[in-house]
């Protein structure tokens, strides 16, 4: 079930100058033991069973996220009762790149929804700092890149747009991250944040949180390589901001024109702005 309906934000301003995106970061890169995120977390080995707490300490996330890299999609696709192909598609709708374009995919985990993105003649770059989750995905046709979400390694307006999807939620400092996405896209691009969120039926929600707290984490158990990181998954979705807040968020942050549809109900919210052209 998709919701159609749109809520805004009021808008507001920020420009920087435009550079280019450098040609290496267009050239897929191969990703082994040695890369690292841009604020120099490496995770090591953590113990089987590890999980972040909401702290959200960048070393504990990537660790997390390290240890379910192998099984990480499928899990995915069970947990969301294969939702999750709808809501990638959605998003890059959402998005609305051109052929052409340049767009940056933060969070990007295998780059499964990278890969998404990348049709229709978009260039498409996937970005994680998880060093697990990157080399998992080597073999997809996309750019990799290791990087923080709260400092990009990449250049003012070098992007024309950002997509993060279920990951803002894992950064430690999230408005730091949407003012970050802000520096490298150019004036006039698109962000969205494909989050969970909050069911906007009451019944409906009553029902989502009792299978986050209860049924999600033993179905992990049977297909997760790490079924505790999926606690964690649990409780930060309970912590995370309803629709409005988040919305404001992005306003807060410098993002324009800013609105957000929920998609099955409100189980997931796509939240989009867009950076000013102007400056006034």
């Amino acid at each position: 079930m998709v919701s159609r309906s749109l809520r805004r934000c009021p808008s507001g301003v920020v420009t920087t100058a435009r550079v280019v995106v450098p040609a290496s970061v267009l050239t897929p890169s191969t990703v082994g033991a040695s890369a690292v995120s841009s604020s120099g977390v490496t995770a090591g080995d953590p113990p089987h069973g590890y999980r972040a707490t909401l702290d959200k300490r960048p070393a504990e996330v990537a660790a997390m996220f390290d240890q379910v890299a192998g099984k990480y999609d499928v899990t995915n696709t069970v947990l969301s009762g294969g939702l999750d192909a709808g809501w990638r598609r959605a998003t890059r709708a959402a998005l609305g790149a051109r052929s052409g374009q340049t767009v940056l995919d933060v969070a990007a985990g295998t780059g499964v929804s990278t890969v998404e993105l990348a049709s229709g003649g978009v260039r498409a770059i996937a970005c994680d700092f998880s060093q697990g989750m990157l080399r998992a995905g080597r073999h997809r046709p996309v750019p990799m890149l290791a990087g923080d979400a709260m400092a990009l390694p990449l250049a003012d307006e070098s992007v024309d747009g950002v997509v993060i999807s279920f990951g803002l939620r894992n950064v430690a400092d999230t408005d730091a991250a949407l003012r970050e996405f802000l520096r490298v896209v150019r004036p006039g691009g698109t962000l969205v944040v494909c989050e969970f969120s909050t069911p906007t039926w009451t019944p409906w929600r009553t029902v989502y949180l009792e299978y986050l707290m209860r049924a999600l984490p033993s179905i992990a158990r049977g297909v997760s390589s790490n079924p505790d990181a999926y606690v964690y998954l649990a409780e930060s979705i309970r912590a995370w901001p309803a629709q409005g807040p988040m919305a404001a968020k992005l306003q807060a942050a410098g993002w324009s024109d800013v609105a957000w549809r929920n998609l099955t109900g409100g189980i997931v919210a796509l939240h989009r702005g867009r950076k000013p052209a102007t400056v006034g």
